[in-house]
């Protein structure tokens, strides 16, 4: 299996680890490191990917990023009652461009998903998406999409894709294969009003923030319909979630989105799933 854009977990992370618990996640985990290299995947059902991409971020300043801090709490954690095979492949390295980066996660991510391992993915600016999303293509099939959003993303056709303008280029990527997108989480007052007028014509799914807090449960089926999840964590409020460049005092309160989570993992039909946005530094 050719997984020649991954970089392995660091050795710090790994010092770290052996000082936890025996009952902790992290040495439950198939680890990619320097020493031992990428893990034998068979019988793994989820892989857990970073991708230190944000050039393409709006406000991108030169910053760079690392999830070192977010595997050690990671691997501190404790599972449940239940036994589910998980590595932990590394990074995908900032590429020459980054189409580069774009390129090296579509091909590692494809791999993935032929073999019916669910990728998690640590971004890295939401414009990854995108590359998620192209990732499908060796599949031929339509599949559909669900954002954890505060906003579309939509951007304009002529502009550069960005993260907060990378859905156009998915609707007009071709050959197409998006049945479906589905927002769950916008706010109105982010939303240019044309654009939810153009979602409506696409026939696109929109639920607004406070519509979708009237009743939790009601994003279950939405959530179980998804081959791809994309999750902007600057659609949680600030103090749940501060380690992200968007952050708002406005969104979902942690434990809601953890319950929506939920929901995807116990989907029979999800095949992938992104974290974007973040910024364990801040």
């Amino acid at each position: 299996m050719n997984f020649n854009f991954l970089s392995p977990v660091s050795d710090a992370v790994l010092a770290h680890n052996e000082l936890l618990s025996q009952q902790a996640l992290g040495k439950k985990l198939k680890i990619h490191s320097k020493k031992n290299g990428v893990p034998d995947l068979d019988g793994v059902k989820i892989a857990i990917l970073g991708v230190l991409e944000n050039r393409n971020d709006v406000n991108y300043m030169g910053s760079e990023l690392q999830f070192d801090s977010l595997r050690a709490t990671l691997y501190g954690l404790f599972p449940g009652n239940w036994y589910t095979a998980i590595a932990d492949l590394g990074d995908i390295l900032k590429g020459e461009t980054v189409e580069d980066t774009y390129f090296a996660l579509k091909e590692t991510l494809s791999i993935l998903i032929e073999k019916k391992i669910i990728p998690i993915i640590l971004g890295g600016s939401q414009d990854l998406t995108f590359a998620n999303y192209r990732a499908y293509e060796s599949l031929g099939k339509v599949m559909n999409i669900l954002a954890i959003d505060s906003m579309f993303d939509l951007g304009n056709a002529d502009q550069e894709i960005h993260s907060k303008g990378y859905l156009n280029k998915i609707i007009l990527h071709q050959p197409n294969f998006l049945f479906n997108y589905t927002n769950v989480g916008y706010q109105t007052y982010l939303v240019d009003p044309e654009s939810i007028k153009l979602m409506d014509r696409l026939y696109f799914d929109t639920y607004r923030i406070g519509k979708v807090r009237t009743n939790l449960e009601n994003v279950e089926p939405l959530t179980r319909n998804a081959d791809m999840i994309t999750v902007d964590i600057s659609a949680i409020k600030h103090a749940d979630a501060p380690a992200n460049p968007n952050a708002s005092p406005n969104g979902f309160y942690g434990e809601e989105v953890c319950q929506i989570m939920r929901y995807a993992g116990i989907s029979d039909k999800l095949s992938s799933i992104g974290f974007y946005e973040l910024n364990p530094s801040l």
